[in-house]
């Protein structure tokens, strides 16, 4: 049997297709959740052993099977030898480092992508890879965590609310990738909160380290979000495309649908993006601008001060011919022009409108 843990590391020189768990470990343990129902009935149970799908494989109902935490290799090599699923595939779903993407086989068909959880703050937020397996009566959701993610949609099932009940695997798939998708629109609410704050205090007033510290958390948030989210809208285009016996040609209005919702995300993130790089950019032009008047005021008092102290530069020497050391009005006229030479200079700079 393949092992049970191991690091992509571990992976240099062997084989394409090796089944080896890759990526960040965010659960140890492996959870699985039958939840088997048609329009009258739905069964929920936790198993322990693949094995236990069996009785499942040839039925009516629609099967989700719920795999949290995928860490054990062993369950996901059982899994594609029950159900013929190729080792890449395998391979994809162990390594929770992929891009969003969408791949058509014969009898199944597979897609990945990145759930997102807002954290405390609700500011940032950690990425979760989601995988999906859907076969004719039966979809796979594998999950690298255990969290609340398809609580509602689980409670939808159970209240017999809506069409769920009475639809197939691709209306399932649908419902479950428009709630990952609802996250992203919900965390992009709560940016723009923040970014809204942030932009008024850079350009309203003197930004303190906390408020520079919050910006650059900020554009880390959204280079993150474009890297995890922006793949999507392929996988979503995929879908459309797809012509497979799995996905009724109505669902394609669905798909769109949610399509349409990550392109209006992906182009907020782009219009954020955007925005802070044009805010970071007054911020240092503002900076640049502050910088240059305190240049500006130091050369005018350096040139008020040049002369001067050339003045009292040439007088403080000890020679002992000096004429002007022995003329009775020598430093009245001194004082004169120490006074008369800075307004002078005042009047010409402010005559100049540099100050």
């Amino acid at each position: 049997m393949t092992e049970s843990t191991g690091t992509m590391a571990d992976k240099a020189g062997m084989p394409s297709g090796s089944l080896i768990q890759g990526g960040d470990v965010l659960e140890t343990t492996t959870r699985m959740t039958v939840i088997d129902f048609n329009k009258e009935t739905l069964t929920e149970q936790q198993i322990q052993s693949i094995d236990d799908l069996l009785e499942y494989k040839d039925r009516d109902t629609v099967t989700w099977v719920i795999v949290e935490g995928v860490t054990n290799v062993d369950i996901v090599e059982r899994i594609g030898t029950i159900l013929g699923i190729h080792q890449l595939v395998l391979e994809d779903i162990l390594n929770t480092d992929q891009r969003a993407k969408f791949e058509e086989y014969d009898d199944y068909l597979y897609i990945v992508l990145k759930s997102l959880q807002p954290e405390d703050d609700k500011c940032t937020a950690s990425y979760e890879q989601i995988s999906l397996l859907v076969l004719k009566n039966m979809l796979f959701t594998f999950k690298t965590t255990t969290d609340d993610l398809f609580d509602s949609v689980q409670q939808r099932l159970k209240t017999n609310k809506g069409r769920i009940r009475s639809q197939g695997t691709d209306y399932l798939t649908y419902v479950v990738l428009d709630t990952i998708v609802d996250q992203y629109s919900a965390f992009m609410d709560s940016l723009d909160e923040a970014a809204t704050s942030i932009a008024e205090t850079l350009l309203a007033s003197e930004p303190t380290q906390e408020t520079i510290d919050a910006f650059y958390r900020l554009k880390n948030v959204i280079i993150r979000m474009r890297k995890n989210i922006s793949p999507t809208r392929q996988l979503m285009s995929g879908l459309l495309r797809s012509e497979s016996d799995l996905l009724h040609e109505n669902m394609h209005i669905y798909f769109r649908d949610i399509s349409d919702h990550v392109t209006r995300v992906i182009e907020s993130i782009e219009s954020y993006r955007e925005t802070l790089s044009g805010l970071l950019n007054i911020y240092m032009t503002r900076l640049s601008f502050k910088a240059n008047e305190v240049m500006k005021v130091l050369t005018i008092f350096a040139s008020i001060f040049i002369p001067l102290t050339f003045l009292a530069g040439i007088y403080g020497m000890n020679f002992e011919y000096m004429p002007e050391l022995k003329w009775k009005w020598a430093y009245p006229a001194l004082l004169f022009a120490f006074i008369t030479i800075p307004v002078v200079l005042l009047v010409y700079f402010k005559k100049k409108k540099w100050l």
